[in-house]
């Protein structure tokens, strides 16, 4: 199973879901149609998430940026 999941989220929605529920997040990044591209620690991590967000996946193939560099958060 995929760790990766795209979701019809702002990144601090998604950050906040994956907060709440215990999950820790390996990689997150914007897409340019919108949305947020999850990338969960665990496999068990990410099938919890798309459980809890079931409504909010975006299904297929999704463009992302070429290149995406996170900001430091520290």
């Amino acid at each position: 199973m995929s760790r990766a999941i795209n979701l019809k989220l702002p990144e601090a929605n998604v950050r906040k879901r994956c907060d709440e529920s215990g999950v820790s997040i390996s990689a997150i990044e914007p897409l340019p149609s919108g949305g947020t591209h999850l990338v969960c620690t665990t496999s068990e991590g990410a099938e919890e998430m798309r459980l809890r967000l079931m409504d909010h996946i975006i299904e297929g193939i999704v463009p992302r940026f070429a290149f995406y560099r996170a900001r430091a958060s520290w």
